[in-house]
């Protein structure tokens, strides 16, 4: 992960945010080691992978995958945040991310408003509004949303 990025997370490094980020997106996303579709239709595998090859992965495969992509996530996610964001605030952004793509997180609300220095109990209440997938509210993601949120105001 390049150096300018850590600058960004206040109270811990790159490599704890990564740690908590995993933490937060394994228990949501569940461990599945065959290929199946997600609500939505979309071929998915281990903890939430739709990047990987579609086939049966060992537990300690997919537990390497998601730490990959996590880092992979981090890096993205916080090449388009401006502002320093704590290790729980930056973690709960990335299991976000991780859910609903570097792209659209890069793109929203929540990341206009932190960029623009709202205070973090305003930008943090962005993570309720996205509970829906394929056009429908998901109980599981309101939930999500909700421990994402929890975890970003601490």
């Amino acid at each position: 992960m390049a150096e300018r990025t850590s600058a960004k997370v206040v109270g811990g490094s790159v490599a704890a945010l990564v740690l908590a980020a995993a933490a937060i997106i394994a228990p949501w996303e569940g461990l599945r080691t065959d290929p199946y579709k997600d609500l939505v239709g979309k071929w998915t595998v281990c903890y939430g992978e739709t990047n990987a090859p579609m086939r049966r992965y060992t537990p300690a495969e997919c537990k390497a995958m998601l730490e990959a992509s996590v880092r992979e996530y981090a890096d993205g996610l916080l090449r388009c945040i401006s502002r320093p964001v704590t290790v729980p605030q930056g973690a709960a952004l990335i299991s976000w991310a991780y859910n609903v793509g570097t792209p659209s997180a890069c793109r929203s609300t929540l990341v206009r408003k932190l960029n623009a220095g709202a205070p973090a109990s305003e930008w943090c209440r962005e993570l309720l509004r996205w509970d829906y997938a394929g056009g429908k509210r998901v109980r599981g993601l309101t939930n999500r949303r909700k421990a994402e949120y929890e975890v970003c105001i601490q």
